[in-house]
């Protein structure tokens, strides 16, 4: 970018925010970690002007900033009380292949290409490639569960059990309404619910998703929708996954595993 205003760098930035801030979350697993690093990159941002001046494209180099902050800080993340799921997620997150589940994310989640993920990364196209296929690989492997869908349209329905079955998953079934997701919840608890925010008869997939979580215990929440925008608020609690329509199936398979994978406990997919 070259002599860039402040009012243009902050009218550039707030453009691609809340898009940073979805993959920091989804990368570290948790809103308040990953909006702190989100924050860390704003400052670094105002502290040095430059570093948005280099030869890349705006949303290429927030993103670049955020991924050298994340690294030279090590990845670190709060080490959780032994025992807890916390802590099992984070065993599994120490066993993944360096670099991978951030290749994954900057691909399918926020639909960089390889080239750009290695202008972020520093990799080779070649290399942001291969990690991708890593990630795929090692976070999917072995985690099996069952899935809730809450979706009105029957054609994107049909589509989403598709994938979720071609995964391994179970689909326990799919809800048009609050009253339908709420119900089916009961009757099978899902491992994971993947939910639309506006239903058949005007009800809110976002209310059916808080009263299942505060009926049945916490669990992951997938959002697909045509309108991320009431989700990347910052007003409110936000999901970690999050898919704007149209999606792709990979966007799909990616979010599920990662959410599975964040989830994962030792009674999941027996």
């Amino acid at each position: 970018m070259s002599e860039t205003t402040g009012r243009d760098l902050a009218a550039v930035i707030g453009n691609e925010l809340p898009y940073l801030r979805r993959y920091a979350r989804a990368l570290t697993g948790r809103q308040d970690t990953g909006d702190r690093y989100a924050a860390a990159t704003l400052e670094a941002i105002l502290a040095d002007r430059d570093i948005m001046r280099a030869g890349l494209s705006p949303k290429v180099a927030l993103f670049r900033t955020f991924n050298i902050i994340w690294a030279t800080s090590g990845s670190p993340v709060e080490r959780p009380e032994e025992g807890t799921l916390e802590a099992r997620t984070q065993t599994r997150l120490d066993g993944l292949t360096r670099n991978t589940r951030e290749a994954l994310l900057l691909n399918t989640i926020e639909g960089f290409s390889n080239e750009e993920i290695g202008q972020i990364m520093d990799l080779s196209a070649l290399e942001a490639a291969e990690m991708v296929e890593i990630a795929r690989r090692e976070m999917s492997s072995g985690l099996r569960g069952d899935v809730l869908i809450i979706e009105d349209e029957a054609i994107i329905a049909m589509d989403i059990s598709m994938i979720v079955e071609r995964m391994g998953h179970n689909v326990t079934g799919v809800a048009r309404t609050r009253d339908g997701a709420e119900s089916l919840a009961a009757k099978h608890l899902p491992d994971l619910v993947l939910a639309d925010i506006q239903l058949a008869d005007k009800s809110s997939g976002i209310d059916a998703v808080n009263t299942i979580l505060r009926d049945h215990g916490d669990r992951p929440v997938i959002f697909i929708t045509a309108f991320p925008e009431r989700l990347l608020t910052g007003e409110r609690p936000e999901p970690a996954f999050l898919i704007a329509k149209p999606y792709t199936e990979d966007q799909v398979r990616s979010a599920i595993s990662q959410a599975m994978f964040f989830a994962s406990t030792e009674g999941l997919g027996n």
